[in-house]
């Protein structure tokens, strides 16, 4: 099937979806794909947009160019007053930051759907952040990782402090917002940050791929695995066997687990429908 071009408002953000697979590109290669207005408001928009679409089944998110995302805007960091009219008040700046943090990242963490992050290039601050917050990472071998933010005076955003701590654990969380030291991909890979990685001219084949083989799974028992695994970092264990319980009930009455059954007598590929 040809791919279905999304209109997401501005240039600065490519979406398709194809083999219902959403392919969200940051588009902004000049500026290493750092997170603009534009940009932040279009991403907001298609994460919510697309995670209730039926006809996908997966996000997959990268970077136009040699970046997947450079973070903020550092450039524009020191010209977000306004020229006219009086300052807005902490609160007003607080509700800005709030939204645009949580309708992100906030929004990916506690997406049902799989999402994958592909990595061209370098993933610093809020790019790592919108990174994390995907379920899967796949880099090219030259990309690299960095937080970034004590090098610019800042403590870090989109929720960079927690993803990270249940990525890589509290001592290496801290070691990396502190330090802000480039990683490389062997060491990122080493350390949790990316699950795998390719050959540079291979990154898109490979994580279209795999994003596709996502896509084409068990919806619903895709959804709970997410829960059962968002819930492992916050209940006890018998509280957490008590719940992957109710949802292994709920999924043996679906049609998917059925179809997987018979599949498998059959000696053949299953054809989820998300039912």
């Amino acid at each position: 099937m040809t791919p279905v071009q999304i209109d997401t408002g501005t240039d600065q953000l490519l979406c398709e979806i194809d083999a219902r697979v959403a392919v969200i590109t940051l588009n902004r290669p000049e500026a290493r794909n750092a997170l603009s207005d534009a940009l932040t408001g279009a991403l907001r928009r298609q994460i919510q947009e697309r995670g209730r679409d039926p006809d996908v089944g997966a996000l997959l998110i990268t970077g136009a160019g040699t970046a997947f995302c450079s973070g903020g805007d550092v450039k524009g960091m020191g010209g977000r007053a306004p020229q006219d009219g009086p300052r807005p008040t902490a609160e007003a700046r607080f509700a800005t930051l709030r939204a645009r943090h949580q309708e992100i990242a906030g929004a990916l963490t506690a997406l049902r759907k799989p999402t994958v992050a592909a990595l061209p290039g370098a993933a610093a601050g809020a790019g790592l952040a919108l990174a994390l917050a995907c379920d899967l990472r796949i880099a090219a071998r030259s990309a690299f990782v960095t937080t970034g933010y004590a090098r610019i005076g800042l403590p870090g955003d989109y929720g960079i402090a927690w993803m990270l701590t249940r990525a890589v654990g509290p001592a290496r969380a801290r070691e990396l917002m502190l330090l802000g030291e480039r990683i490389d991909m062997p060491r990122a890979e080493q350390l949790g940050l990316v699950n795998r990685i390719v050959d540079d001219a291979a990154l898109a084949q490979e994580s279209r791929a795999l994003a596709r083989r996502l896509a084409a799974g068990p919806a619903i028992a895709l959804r709970y695995i997410k829960d059962n695994l968002d819930e492992a970092l916050a209940l006890e264990h018998a509280a957490a066997i008590d719940r992957e319980a109710e949802r292994l009930l709920r999924a043996t009455d679906t049609e998917d687990h059925r179809e997987a059954v018979a599949a498998f007598l059959e000696k053949r590929d299953p054809r989820f429908l998300g039912r």
